[in-house]
């Protein structure tokens, strides 16, 4: 394997563990960072999808105590099958309208300009919803109501635009409708289980015939390093969220933003899709 495409590989990794769990956009960062360091391998497209599974995997590590108590007990307690059912509520709406216009979405809106408005839209809305009052109404991530995972749920519909973040929609969506930050955190976290491992299986099968011997390595590293990485986040953010809001995400989404549309202005980024 060439040993360079293999760094580029793993620098990917870094960045879908650093992002994907944080308000900030996995998939925007990861489309700005392949075309800077030119990651143009034929699986590309399919191996930005793909590796979000292992920053799935250490959730699933991560919790791992909780998740097997929750599953062991799914005939027979009640709570516990209300915890399955929430993520199955928050999990349809947006399957449902990926499946349905997740190619046309893909056309029209996965480039540089939709990304920079939505990383600066996004942190305005983040700034907005942190200095709004707020009741916590839900403390457990585990016992929320089933119509407060559907409203969570419509919020994650929103992050099928590139740039959202699908974990700033849910959390910010979380913290909006009354819960506090670890459980509006966690619940993303929870929920990201089933919405990215679909998600990467289905892209995964759909383009099983066109990955080759070269692209399953590319994706094997870029899916351990984000494990590896995305553990880390997962740990710190969950302290992170104990003591401070998100307003430095916040923030930081508007410098990207504004930075990404100096760019395209400057014409060093591409107005076409990626």
């Amino acid at each position: 394997m060439d040993l360079l495409l293999a760094a580029k590989a793993a620098f990917l990794g870094v960045i879908e563990g650093l992002t994907e769990f944080i308000p900030v956009s996995s998939t925007g960062h990861l489309i700005v960072a392949s075309k800077l360091i030119h990651f143009e391998p034929k699986i590309a497209d399919v191996f930005m999808i793909v590796i979000q599974m292992g920053a799935i995997l250490a959730v699933v590590w991560y919790f791992r105590t909780r998740l097997i108590a929750r599953l062991k007990g799914l005939t027979s307690d009640r709570a516990n099958q209300r915890f399955w059912l929430n993520l199955l509520i928050a999990f349809v709406p947006f399957a449902v309208v990926g499946l349905l216009f997740g190619k046309q979405l893909k056309l029209l809106l996965f480039n540089a300009p939709v990304v920079a408005a939505a990383l600066c839209l996004g942190g305005l809305a983040i700034l907005l919803i942190e200095r709004l009052p707020k009741k916590e109404l839900h403390t457990e991530a585990d016992a929320l109501p089933p119509k407060t995972a559907f409203v969570i749920g419509l919020c994650q519909i929103i992050a099928l635009i590139p740039g959202v973040s699908r974990s700033g929609a849910t959390i910010m969506g979380g913290l909006s409708f009354g819960l506090s930050r670890p459980a509006a955190t966690e619940f993303s976290f929870f929920l990201s289980i089933p919405v990215l491992t679909a998600a990467s299986l289905y892209d995964l099968f759909k383009h099983r015939h066109e990955i080759d011997g070269e692209g399953y390595e590319l994706i094997v590293i870029g899916f351990v390093v984000s494990f590896i990485v995305g553990l880390a986040v997962v740990h710190w953010l969950l302290h992170f969220v104990a003591k401070h809001s998100f307003v430095v995400f916040g923030w930081y989404r508007l410098v990207a933003g504004l930075a990404l549309a100096g760019a395209i202005a400057a014409g060093w980024v591409s107005t076409k899709g990626f």
